[in-house]
């Protein structure tokens, strides 16, 4: 049958008829309670006692607490207001079912009990507030008992003697509002009423308009206060001591101490939270800091790598990471190879705006940093050429070229996997012509190619060779077989000599492949250098990174090596 039907034994209460047409006879049907467990303990234990007690009530054997039907429900009939309870009123009758049950282990539920304690509680709170006395300048007891008004100004009266009718005697005696309203002379206002004042008796009508000793602690009428109004005297004597000693209650003095030890804590959270948020304070000027985490040799030299990016990093697009962040995120990304996982945590932002930030922080480090490595002029070379190359081979040694390989995943292309599997290494990788100048400096880094290629075609298609001149010296190792093309360009190439098997090498050819493989090993040291520094270079770089950008003819593992050369330009020289 279609429709609700209550799941009170002896309860025959439907939403629907037998034919489908829904009954409008006012009858609402009620779920069983869930059992909250995820709104905190109170809530929790609250909404498992209020389905426990829905279960006992129902008394249905095929009902557990971890089982109920979907299709079952309580009708309204089975509630005094005719519907449940809210379910933090733990005290209403409804709050369980307790009408009509069809068994008597339940009791049915006092509404007027319930009543009654809404009443009283109701009262409770519109019941004004007795007046309290200050006790922060409590009065010595002399003073006090000479300030408090006579026993007649003490009691109230009642709310009906305010309706009752008064006498024309007491017409008569009631002070007319003038009398309020006149100023008082000066001999009236040096004058303090004398105690007997206070004590004269009261008029038979005055006794039977007294109030009752339930009354004593109401407030005073209007005119009750006019008259307990003090002299003026007595408003111009100086506190006593004590009182001016306790006017600091020591409630006060609590609260203010853990207002203050609140307030230390505080401080001492946020210090401890700024010392591990990666921030401008991270580095906190500290050179071994910033030449572990970017590679840099010291702090003023991150601070003015900075100031020359900032103009150029985009606030629109990374709201959230600081120019700071971004110089740092990329540098720590470059320096100590961190995944994004990680450093999304550390920064505190999503994955994907970690990755997004890097990739452009890159782009604009290499736009900016891409001219460190540049091809100087002969001035500059032959001015501060090393005496090794000088005693050597004069002022001609212009460069010292080397390829050196950067491991990658393995492409899923066929024709990518032939192209980067390199046989010196035994694994796909990603090749690099690299030229420094005999100073150690780095002068010309190429293009990527794949690990299969030659030095020889690598050299010749780089642009490397554009750069010599008649008279050029080039020193390289016996792999790079680049004599033609150098020779073309009317320069030469030193290499170490071979014999081949053949007949002892002369002496001058022992002394001239021995200052080759001395001069030329600072092109080795200057790759290991570069690899050192920035272990993203020394680990597998993935696929995704050599993928070409967006409008260039440029891979990101591109401009990392560009970045990377260009960096380590910035630190001291090997040589």
């Amino acid at each position: 049958m279609p429709g609700s039907h209550c799941c009170v034994n002896k309860c025959s209460s439907t939403s629907h008829d037998r034919y489908g047409k829904h009954r409008n006879n006012g009858i609402q049907f009620f779920r069983l309670p869930k059992w909250i467990q995820h709104q905190g303990k109170q809530m929790s234990d609250l909404t498992r006692r209020r389905r426990i007690a829905w279960l006992a009530a129902i008394r249905r054997k095929d009902f557990t607490f971890d089982f109920v039907p979907q299709s079952m429900r309580v009708c309204s009939l089975h509630f005094h207001s005719g519907k449940p309870s809210y379910q933090m009123l733990e005290n209403h009758p409804d709050w369980t079912p307790s009408l009509l049950l069809g068994h008597n282990d339940v009791k049915e539920t006092n509404v007027a009990r319930y009543q009654r304690q809404v009443k009283r509680r109701t009262q409770h709170l519109e019941r004004p507030p007795l007046p309290v006395q200050d006790q922060q300048s409590p009065l010595p007891a002399q003073d006090h008992q000479q300030s408090l008004p006579p026993a007649q100004y003490q009691q109230s009266p009642s709310p009906g003697q305010y309706q009752r009718p008064l006498s024309p005697d007491q017409c008569q005696q009631s002070p007319s509002p003038d009398q309020y309203q006149r100023p008082l002379s000066p001999d009236q206002c040096q004058q303090s009423p004398s105690p007997d004042q206070y004590q004269r008796p009261l008029s038979p009508d005055q006794d039977q308009q007294s109030p009752s000793p339930d009354q004593d602690q109401r407030s005073p009428s209007p005119a009750q206060y006019q008259q307990q109004l003090p002299s003026p005297a007595q408003d111009q004597q100086p506190p006593s001591p004590p009182a001016a000693r306790d006017m600091e209650c020591g409630l006060c003095i609590c609260r203010r101490d853990v207002i203050k030890n609140l307030l230390e804590e505080n401080r001492a959270l946020k210090q401890e939270l700024d010392e591990y948020r990666i921030n401008e304070n991270f580095l906190n000027g500290d050179d071994n800091t910033v030449k572990y985490y970017t590679g840099l040799p010291n702090f003023a030299l991150f601070q003015t790598l900075l100031v020359n990016l900032t103009p150029y990093l985009s606030q629109s697009r990374m709201k959230t990471l600081s120019p700071f962040q971004l110089v740092l995120l990329t540098l720590m990304r470059l320096r100590l190879d961190l995944p994004i996982q990680l450093l999304s945590y550390l920064f505190r932002v999503h994955e994907t705006t970690v990755a997004d930030a890097f990739h452009h922080t890159l782009g604009v480090m290499y736009a900016q940093l891409c001219p460190l490595v540049h091809w100087p002029s002969r001035e500059c070379l032959f001015t501060s050429m090393p005496h090794q190359f000088v005693e050597s081979f004069g002022e001609n040694v212009v460069a010292i070229v080397d390829c050196f390989e950067v491991f990658i995943e393995k492409p899923s292309n066929e024709l990518a996997r032939a192209q980067t599997f390199s046989q010196h290494k035994q694994a796909y990788t990603m090749k690099y012509l690299i030229v420094i100048m005999p100073q150690g400096v780095i002068s010309f880094i190429s293009k990527g190619w794949g690990g299969r290629t030659s030095d020889k075609h690598i050299t010749e298609q780089s642009g490397f060779l554009d750069q010599l001149l008649p008279g050029d010296i080039v020193l390289a190792n016996r792999g790079f077989n680049i004599r033609e093309s150098v020779g073309m360009m009317c320069a030469e190439v030193k290499t170490p000599t071979v014999s081949n098997g053949h007949a002892e090498l002369e002496v001058k050819d022992v002394e001239e492949t021995r200052a080759i493989a001395h001069l030329r090993i600072h092109v080795e040291r200057v790759i290991s250098v570069v690899h050192n520094k920035f272990k993203i270079l020394h680990s597998t770089v993935p696929v995704h990174l050599l993928v070409k950008c967006e409008g260039e003819n440029l891979m990101s593992l591109d401009k990392i090596v560009t970045v990377c050369c260009a960096l380590t330009n910035m630190c001291k020289s090997v040589v």
